[in-house]
């Protein structure tokens, strides 16, 4: 439940005298009573209001008396899911004392009054900001700090510029479509409320429930027309959860006709494929459009868009393998260990690229050179929407909407084989070139993210490893951070798998070189327990899980194992690791069972001893099966039944010095 605060001016209970009978005070109440309020409550002084957030144990909607918005504006601000606290932002130039303000990635980074303006003001406040419970202390702070200061203005903008002047992070959310301005004057609510009056709510809800900004073949070859399945959703109750079922119920039966082979099957397959993707949009809409938002639900969006993916590369191989065309299960492996790896590093550069837009203004931005001369390209081109060079940045990168899409036309053209071949070797030119571009950029950023959260959560240690960072941090020299071991173990691993095991008769010799491949994984566990603080240091999780997927890959190759053995293990593993990255994102706590999962390096200590023990295929099935169980029920604890959100300042899933660090949706990580 959210508690929403009326700011009224002390003089009168509304800026302006009715317009069309409805006092603009009423019709605001009703507005927020129509966002979620429980309770309406009005102020005139900030102290007042300073009280109620030192007292409430729920989320404040603060709104001032001299906005004039669709109702719908409110609504969408109060069930935001980018953050806890989120500020309504309008490009109207400010009235005399109104807030101005500078985003970047979302964020409002500065807020100064119009008489200090900041030269690269981005817009204004547009008078309501809803604060979440863990930003409420701060939130009466700067009321306290608005009722000491004897500074002229609406109270709401000086208690908006007090809060961004703290640590407390604070998301813009802009009015698109709908119609919201401030009015001080009669004729600037006659003005106003004509506006809001000339757009049809519902209609500029429906297009708002599609991204502004999305992939190529997304933009134009499924937003065109999801927007109508989300209306026919809505109004039949199909809710977000529902489509995203129906969406997998297509992917995995696109998976099956491919793996059942035949030029029908493909065709039919590739449909399917397509529709499924066309669901897998639709319920992201939907969920805009109902304003339904849940920690469940994302997740299961999450964890199926990942599912449904590796799925389809599991029924392409069945296909390359009951054709004859080779083995089709070695290409799929590839494909997933590739893809999870690029999805580690698009998540972490996100939170990176956050963090350097909450440096404060005065704080150098880049380091300069290339990177820096990058970062403006990269830059100018976002800015310069639907341009070619804008789509062909966007393309590149291979997302998700260009993967099915790809992976569509070639079984339908061609063969399983083909597909997988493309995407493996499109997303490896795309690795190559995002992975080139991302570590000049953050080179220059020089900023650290791994500092500021529970590292050991992210890199998804075991005791062994929390045991030898103990004496790593006494024992390594210097040089020896986090990223250089990290790459030495997927340098070991790669060794194993391309040089070490295969083709050894001797079983000492395959023993005593799968033992030292482990000890040099296991060396990524001796810099733990340092400060994750370097330029490149957000390279890690990627890393220590392309050197596990590596292990293991490299294990089975000399162990004899099944390739669909081989592909169910990392297909878990890929789900566990995406569950982290989804806490990331979701700013959700750290899971309940996470001893339970064993740690990269516990795990690679079991496999080791299953294969020496002799019973290798069936410990790996044992152990996707027991990770699968751990997963389900971190996921039933953890995001169906979610207990109160733990603190930043506790050091659990979220920043370790209180302040959260800020997950992205997938198209905020495409650009290198």
């Amino acid at each position: 439940m959210t508690l929403a605060v009326l700011f009224t001016r002390p003089d009168h209970t509304g800026p302006v005298p009715p317009v069309g009978g409805v006092p603009p005070v009423d019709r605001l109440r009703a507005h927020l009573t129509d966002a979620g309020a429980r309770q309406v409550l009005a102020t005139s002084t900030p102290a007042a209001l300073a009280e109620l957030a030192e007292r409430s144990d729920e989320p404040i909607l603060l709104c001032a008396d001299d906005l004039v918005a669709h109702a719908a504006v409110l609504r969408h601000l109060a069930t935001s899911p980018v953050g806890p606290t989120v500020a309504l932002v309008l490009t109207d130039p400010p009235a005399a004392g109104q807030a101005v303000l500078r985003e970047e990635r979302g964020q409002v980074v500065e807020a100064v009054r119009d008489d200090d303006q900041v030269d690269a003001a981005t817009g204004t406040f547009g008078g309501a900001i809803r604060v979440g419970v863990d930003d409420l202390p701060i939130l009466a702070a700067a009321a306290r700090s608005a009722a000491a200061s004897s500074g002229s203005g609406p109270v709401p903008d000086r208690i908006f510029t007090a809060l961004v002047g703290t640590d407390a992070t604070v998301f813009s959310h802009r009015v698109r479509l709908l119609v919201a301005h401030r009015a001080t004057d009669a004729a600037g609510v006659a003005a106003a409320t004509s506006a809001v009056a000339s757009v049809n709510e519902d209609k500029a809800e429906l297009r708002l429930s599609v991204k502004e900004k999305d992939d190529f073949f997304t933009t134009y070859f499924v937003s065109t027309w999801s927007p109508y399945v989300t209306k026919l959703c809505a109004r039949i109750g199909l809710g977000p959860t529902g489509v995203t079922a129906f969406s997998v119920l297509f992917a995995v039966a696109a998976a099956g006709l491919f793996g059942l082979g035949g030029r029908s099957a493909a065709v039919l397959g590739a449909v399917l494929l397509y529709l499924g993707f066309v669901l897998d949009c639709v319920d992201g809409q939907l969920a805009r459009y109902t304003r339904h938002f849940s920690p469940w639900g994302g997740w299961l969006d999450t964890m199926a868009d990942r599912a449904k993916e590796y799925v389809v590369y599991a029924g392409l191989a069945v296909g390359v393998d009951r054709a004859g065309l080779g083995n089709g299960w070695t290409l799929a492996i590839a494909a997933l260990t590739l893809q999870t790896a690029r999805h580690m590093t698009d998540t972490w550069y996100g939170a990176l690229h956050d963090e350097a837009a909450r440096r404060p203004p005065s704080a150098p931005s880049t380091g300069g050179g290339l990177g820096n001369r990058l970062s403006q390209a990269s830059n100018r081109v976002q800015a310069d929407t639907g341009s070619v060079s804008y789509w062909l940045k966007r393309t590149i990168v291979f997302p998700i909407g260009e993967r099915w899409a790809l992976i569509a036309i070639t079984v339908a053209l061609f063969n399983p084989l083909v597909s997988l071949v493309a995407v493996l070797v499109w997303g490896g030119l795309a690795a190559a070139y995002t992975l080139a571009l991302r570590t000049l950029r953050a080179r220059s950023m020089r900023v650290s993210v791994l500092a500021r959260v529970d590292t050991t959560l992210y890199r998804d240690d075991g005791p062994v490893a929390r045991w030898l960072g103990a004496a790593g941090s006494r024992l390594l020299p210097r040089w020896a951070g986090p990223l250089p071991l990290a790459v030495v173990a997927v340098g070991a691993s790669t060794t194993l798998l391309t040089c070490g095991l295969v083709g050894v008769d001797d079983t000492g010799l395959r023993v005593a070189v799968l033992v030292t491949g482990l000890v040099a994984v296991l060396a990524a566990g001796l810099p733990s327990g340092r400060s994750h603080a370097g330029a490149l240091d957000w390279l890690v999780p990627a890393a220590l899980r392309a050197a596990e997927y590596l292990f293991v890959i490299a294990v089975d190759v000399a162990a004899g194992i099944p390739g669909p053995v081989t592909f169910a293990l990392l297909f878990v593993l890929a789900l566990h690791h995406y569950d982290l990255t989804a806490r990331l994102e979701k700013r959700s706590a750290a899971p309940e069972l996470r001893p339970y999962g064993l740690g990269w390096d516990g795990r690679l200590l079991l496999l080791v001893a299953v294969v020496l023990a002799g019973v290798a295929a069936a410990g790996e099935t044992t152990l996707a099966g027991y990770l699968f169980v751990i997963l389900t029920l971190g996921a039933v604890s953890g995001w169906m039944l979610p207990a109160a959100p733990a603190r930043p300042s506790t050091g659990g899933a979220l920043g370790v010095d209180g302040r959260a660090v800020v997950g992205t949706a997938e198209e905020r990580k495409q650009w290198p």
